[in-house]
């Protein structure tokens, strides 16, 4: 029996190993930030949630998942054609799976927005507030650190984001990072037989125009 038990312990182990994480680089994540309020300068942007998306991809021992989640409101502060500032707000109800159809689809929607994964009922939106944006390696290249909240919990991370356009009428960014999901209460492992990777990547383009 004790064999039994080691065997399986050990086996448990080596699936949660395999169990990659999504490509993407990890944001650097800490406790949650002061945000002064009003005291950003420079021109206020609309988000387009029509032309936004956040793309996720969760793996696990068998395969991958991937999906979106509806961008449901947001603004940018503009200074000489400088990101300096925003806020955004996520649909979590939204979540979706895209590389599924069907009952699959169905099944694997429902239990993203249950309890073990985003909590959708109780936790409608999820928002992300920018507390700094620092100069890149390129003119078109920044750090954007700020306050992310999913589930009603609030945590700081910093990732590299890429300006593909800013202009007097529009402005346009792409980012890519993956975040540590037990950071934010989504601690559901998955079955013994095909573990879920501990970190999730989001792709993000946003849209935003002038007011």
């Amino acid at each position: 029996m004790k064999k039994i038990i080691l065997f399986s312990a050990f086996a448990a182990l080596v699936l949660s190993s395999c169990a990659g994480n999504p490509e993407g680089k990890k944001a650097e994540t800490s406790d949650s930030t002061a945000i002064v309020e009003n005291t950003v300068s420079g021109n206020s942007f609309t988000v387009d949630t029509a032309q936004s998306k956040v793309v996720w991809t969760g793996t696990k021992v068998t395969g991958q998942h991937t999906g979106t989640v509806v961008v449901k409101s947001g603004s940018i502060q503009i200074d000489n054609n400088t990101l300096v500032g925003g806020t955004f707000t996520l649909d979590m109800n939204s979540i979706s799976s895209t590389d599924l159809e069907g009952e699959y689809k169905d099944k694997l929607d429902g239990h993203l927005k249950a309890a073990d994964f985003f909590d959708a009922a109780q936790f409608p939106e999820a928002t992300f507030v920018i507390s700094k944006v620092e100069a890149g390696a390129t003119a078109s290249d920044v750090k954007v650190t700020g306050n992310l909240t999913i589930k009603g919990i609030t945590k700081s991370i910093s990732f590299d984001t890429k300006v593909l356009e800013s202009t007097d009428s529009v402005i346009k960014t792409h980012a890519d990072f993956n975040i540590e999901r037990a950071d934010w209460g989504v601690n559901y492992a998955g079955k013994e037989d095909d573990l879920i990777s501990k970190q999730i990547n989001f792709k993000i383009d946003i849209v935003a125009n002038k007011k």
